[in-house]
């Protein structure tokens, strides 16, 4: 995540589930354990501060798909209370019917309580969580996701849709499929992000992102499933203006 900059914090989707999606800013990521993770950064304990910034990125939504992804660098319940409040009228007023939110293992039982509150609004709340391989011991061992002992099945209870996270050391063409596969047997959607360079520990592995783009790449990439981002940016945000 770079400190560089302002970053875009609204794009249009138009290919694959369109949709339009904000980058907001939270208080930050709580768990901030995730060895490959520095979108944290991107994150404020000025509550004031964050809903205007919040403000101006929900102020650009049409509601022209009548969907909506919100990020955060985080989980949604590290937004203030303004902005929550905020995102519920938008879609109000903008006639959103799905709403896409991400959340951390660690937030799971908090989530059934937001999705019941949505569909009373008539909205639809999409839980998109990051498990970045299904593959225990490599997520315990390698990320540090914090999901030890999480198998897909109840990782599925709370999420509708996962993001996996290839291109590291260690992954084969094997795993990544049986990712992939184990994705599509059990979520609504995958979205499929490469490692690129950032400030953490973790380093892209050139081999692994040739041997994905050559032989898995071409499979997946007119699934309209699956979302692949080779870069970070390819939502349209999260760059600099």
């Amino acid at each position: 995540m770079s400190e560089q900059g302002t970053p875009i914090r609204y794009s249009v989707i138009t290919e694959k589930n369109p949709r339009e999606i904000v980058m907001l800013r939270g208080s930050g990521c709580r768990f901030k354990r995730c060895r490959f993770c520095d979108y944290h950064l991107d994150s404020s304990k000025d509550e004031a501060e964050n809903y205007r910034i919040n403000r101006e990125a929900l102020a650009q939504v049409t509601g022209q798909f009548g969907s909506l992804e919100v990020i955060n660098s985080g989980s949604f319940l590290e937004l203030d209370k303004k902005t929550m409040e905020e995102i519920t009228r938008v879609c109000q007023e903008k006639k959103i019917h799905s709403l896409r939110f991400e959340v951390h293992w660690m937030y799971r039982n908090h989530v059934a309580q937001w999705k019941e509150h949505f569909k009373e609004l008539g909205i639809t709340l999409k839980i998109k969580m990051g498990v970045e391989t299904f593959d225990d011991t490599f997520r315990r061992e390698i990320f540090d996701k914090g999901m030890e002992g999480a198998s897909p099945e109840e990782i599925a209870k709370t999420a509708d849709e996962v993001c996996l996270l290839f291109g590291i050391k260690g992954q084969t063409k094997e795993s990544m499929l049986s990712d992939i596969k184990t994705g599509l047997s059990l979520f609504e959607r995958i979205c499929i992000n490469i490692m690129v360079e950032n400030t953490t520990e973790i380093h892209p592995d050139q081999e692994v992102i040739e041997l994905f783009t050559r032989e898995i790449y071409p499979l997946y990439i007119q699934n309209d499933r699956v979302d692949i981002l080779l870069e970070n940016t390819d939502f349209g945000v999260g760059g600099t203006l």
